[in-house]
């Protein structure tokens, strides 16, 4: 007997359901999100499993890399498409999740979602711990100010280097406040030096990884956003055409037709957020302060028509394209026109 097996997995504990090729429950169970108790759960079942699926979330990566060693085809599903789909249920919980998923494999209605390699996932978390640093100094820094200004100490506009002595300067005299301010300040500093040190280690890996040197080439695009393109991106092949990295991004328009009825609104937001981000410093810097290129001219065009903010935004999906393409061909960036079009040929 053909089956198909959803999981719906959180922290503790994963439940399963097991659907035969007609849509009848043959079994419904629950197990511990652990690999060896998820693989023993399967191959209990006695049928042929012609596929295993789950939502994209925290531990499916982990989990899909055990199962598909253990010999199941295995499926990440899209979080946004799972979820609506779900919602049509009046009653939830882990069980009919679980059901939902196994159907939505049954009838084929879902999207897949790539799973990433291990040295895709190691990169994206030294990005991860990076961004967590660098909001955290700025969250130091606003905590500092807003703790001053109830004293009706103003801060006002200060560089980097002469930050900490200015607010060590306001804080004179108040002997509570001098203890609260100088524990701040210590603990900026700490992550000031962590941020330091992982920007020193991501700039290196950076430059001894081929595909992100390559990359740079490109104005504006330095070793964070090469790194977190190349680590987002994982596997280049896996778009048929370097134009559909745009929508995969989310940096393409939403759009609502039906009949008379024909609205494009604004760009969709799916996928990577930290992608986003660094496409669009990418585009802010390519725009504002890099040396002039066919790509900034064609941005500039599309500035004098629809605007900055619409044009930095689709520089940003045009960057992403661009960098695809120029890792597919293993090619340099091209400040011309006619030099880009020549190294494709």
């Amino acid at each position: 007997m053909n089956v198909f097996i959803g999981l719906d997995v959180s922290l503790e504990s994963t439940a399963i359901c097991v659907v035969t090729e007609n849509g009848k429950i043959s079994q419904a169970t629950s197990v511990a999100s652990e690999p060896e108790a998820l693989v023993k759960a399967l191959q209990e079942t006695k049928s042929n499993v012609l596929c295993v699926g789950m939502e994209a979330g925290p531990l499916s990566q982990w989990l899909h890399k055990h199962l598909t060693d253990a010999g199941f085809e295995t499926v990440l599903m899209e979080t946004r498409h799972v979820k609506s789909v779900l919602k049509a249920m009046p009653i939830k919980t882990d069980r009919r999740d679980a059901e939902g998923i196994a159907r939505l494999l049954q009838t084929g209605w879902y999207r897949s979602v790539h799973c990433k390699s291990a040295s895709a996932q190691e990169t994206r978390a030294l990005l991860t711990a990076r961004r967590s640093l660098q909001r955290g100094i700025l969250n130091l820094e606003l905590s500092i100010r807003g703790v001053l200004r109830n004293f009706g100490l103003k801060v006002g506009k200060v560089s980097k280097g002469e930050y900490e002595a200015r607010i060590r300067e306001l804080a004179i005299g108040n002997p509570m406040l001098e203890l609260a301010v100088v524990a701040t300040l210590n603990a900026r500093a700490t992550m000031k030096d962590q941020f330091a040190e992982l920007d020193r280690q991501l700039l290196a890996l950076a430059k001894r990884d081929p595909v992100s040197r390559l990359m740079m080439t490109m104005p504006g695009v330095g070793a964070i956003v090469a790194l977190t393109v190349k680590s987002a991106i994982d596997d280049p092949g896996r778009f048929k055409s370097s134009k559909d990295v745009g929508p995969w991004a989310g940096l393409t328009p939403k759009r609502n037709q039906s009949g008379e009825t024909d609205i494009v609104g604004r760009i969709t937001k799916a996928g990577d957020t930290s992608l986003r981000a660094a496409l669009y410093q990418a585009a802010t810097v390519m725009l504002n302060n890099a040396k002039h290129n066919w790509l900034t001219a064609w941005a500039l065009r599309v500035a004098s028509r629809r605007g900055k903010k619409r044009a930095t935004v689709a520089l940003a999906r045009r960057i992403c394209v661009v960098l695809h393409n120029m890792w597919q061909h293993r090619t340099k960036f091209e400040l011309t026109r006619a030099g880009a079009m020549s190294t494709q040929v």
